[in-house]
């Protein structure tokens, strides 16, 4: 422990020894480091914090998520450090002053880009910072612009979140109306191609969907009207079996009468005819022919009493009701054969149409495929210029973003860069060290011994003993004076420092 006492204040000597030098060296680095920190333009520096509120009752309603607001208002953030945005700022502040052409206007805003920070503290918490550090204008000239760029700042964040909504409803529904005329054209051709395709081809095999599927189910139709006549051919000759096994007419037993029985008899079977004729039976009528068989088997009338008359003949009911379904069945079965035929003819005069014609199919597909692809996205655009008609209104006719100013720009005060008085202090220590550290360093260069054991160390001899150093009065007096300027040295240095500091402060002062 006594070994490092010792070397210190050996080293101590050494400086001491060589304290002009250290004087000098501290001076220089103290002066040159001042004149630095001098130089430096002190930055001041505003900030301001604003608190987005959104509401969300009637945009939710809409479609308008809380995302969607959010990625709003990230893109309103965006905006504000484009060129035009810093432009505006530059403009609309002091900074006008300096940018009076358009060329410097846009040099300026080039470098404000980077003296402006926003900053997203929370979801809808902003913080906006601005800095201003020029070197050509006064303390207090930095401080009141820094404060202006901040204002400016909030008053284009406002409107550019308002009116950047309108803006950009505006061209997008500019946007839309043009696509919808353009696909409402095409939409237009497409249909009236498909119409006179139709109109051409289609009129041929009536139904829905392509030609395929028509002739499919125009096939399928006869598939089951085949069927469906079979059946009524059937239920047709089962009838006219039966027709013809049931008698057209019954026969009622005679009667005893006193005059002539056979004239009577005839005139009964002549009054059933001219019946049968007034319903409108032709004579090939099977009653009709059943009663001339009888009247003509009719015996002639002759004389004599009490003879027995012959039976009376009246129409079978049975056999006018086979005859009704007869008929019935007759026009079921011509019904279905005419439609058979019909169809038929359908078909084959679209196959024919296909044989002149063999893309006839393709090109009905792509007329289709066309219209529906034009109808799709015609019906999606028209929805969204609606929704986006929609949104439009509720964002600029609702308070749907509120902006509350929650910190004011703020006057700064103190400068935010430099911390003069920091480094101030930092170059007189640095020069301090430094002119003592030179010093050192000469002491160790130059080798001199200041105690007896470091020379027995040194020549490994041993030091029989020391002389002390006799200082004549003349020398006092020297060695006086020169410590007389030594102080007044070190202690203007301190005042230097002093004095940096003080205006320093005053500086300060008058931008407050």
């Amino acid at each position: 422990m006594n070994g490092l006492y010792d070397e210190l204040l050996v080293a101590l000597h050494g400086i001491w020894l060589r304290r002009w030098l250290a004087l000098g060296v501290g001076w220089g680095i103290a002066l040159v480091g001042w004149s630095v920190v001098s130089m430096i333009p002190s930055r001041y520096e505003s900030t301001a914090k604003i608190l987005i509120q959104t509401q969300s009752l009637l945009p939710d309603k809409v479609g308008i998520t809380s995302q969607d607001r959010q990625q709003g208002i990230e893109s309103v953030r965006q905006t504000l450090m484009s060129s035009d945005s810093l432009q505006q700022v530059v403009r609309g502040t002091d900074l006008a002053k300096r940018a009076i052409t358009d060329k410097a206007v846009a040099d300026t805003a080039a470098g404000l880009a980077k003296d402006i920070k926003i900053v997203s503290e929370q979801d809808n918490l902003f913080k906006i910072t601005a800095s201003s550090g020029d070197s050509s204008q006064s303390d207090a000239a930095n401080a009141k612009l820094s404060r202006q760029i901040v204002q400016k700042l909030i008053d284009l964040f406002v409107d550019g979140n308002l009116a950047g909504g309108r803006i950009e409803t505006g061209q997008t529904l500019k946007f839309l109306n043009s696509q919808l005329d353009i696909r409402g054209k095409q939409l237009a051709d497409a249909e009236a191609k498909r119409q006179e395709f139709s109109q051409k081809y289609m009129a041929l095999m009536p139904g829905a969907g392509s030609i395929s599927d028509r002739i499919d189910a125009a096939r399928a139709e006869m598939s089951r009207i085949d069927s469906d006549l079979s059946a009524a051919q059937s239920g047709l000759a089962a009838v006219n079996g039966q027709l013809a096994a049931t008698p057209a007419a019954t026969r009622s037993p005679g009667m005893m009468s006193a005059g002539a029985g056979g004239d009577g008899r005839a005139a009964a079977i002549q009054a059933q005819i001219a019946d049968g004729q007034a319903r409108g039976w032709t004579d090939a009528h099977p009653d009709m022919v059943a009663l001339r068989s009888q009247l003509a088997r009719t015996p002639a009338s002759g004389g004599g009493a009490g003879r027995m008359s012959a039976g009376t003949s009246t129409p079978n009911p049975m056999y006018v009701s086979l005859r009704s379904m007869q008929a019935e069945k007759q026009a079921v079965a011509g019904a279905l054969a005419a439609r058979k035929a019909q169809i038929q003819g359908q078909i084959n005069g679209v196959l024919a149409a296909q044989a002149a014609n063999p893309e006839l199919a393709a090109q009905q597909t792509e007329l289709d495929r066309n219209y529906t692809v034009l109808k799709a996205q015609y019906d999606k655009m028209l929805a969204d210029r609606e929704d986006v008609k929609l949104r439009g209104q509720v964002q600029t006719q609702t308070d749907s973003v509120k902006f509350s100013v929650i910190d004011p720009p703020s006057a700064p005060r103190v400068p935010a860069a430099p911390n003069r008085p920091l480094l101030l202090t930092l170059v007189l220590l640095v020069a301090v060290a430094a002119g003592a550290g030179v010093a050192f360093a000469m002491g160790q260069l130059r080798k001199t011994y200041a105690t007896a054991p470091r020379l027995a160390a040194a020549s490994g001899l041993p030091v029989l003993g020391t002389i002390g150093e006799v200082i004549p009065q003349s020398e006092k007096t020297e060695r006086t004076r020169k410590m007389k300027l030594f102080a007044g040295g070190g202690a203007a240095l301190a005042c230097v420092y002093a004095i940096l500091m003080i205006v320093e402060f005053v500086q300060r002062s008058m931008v407050a």
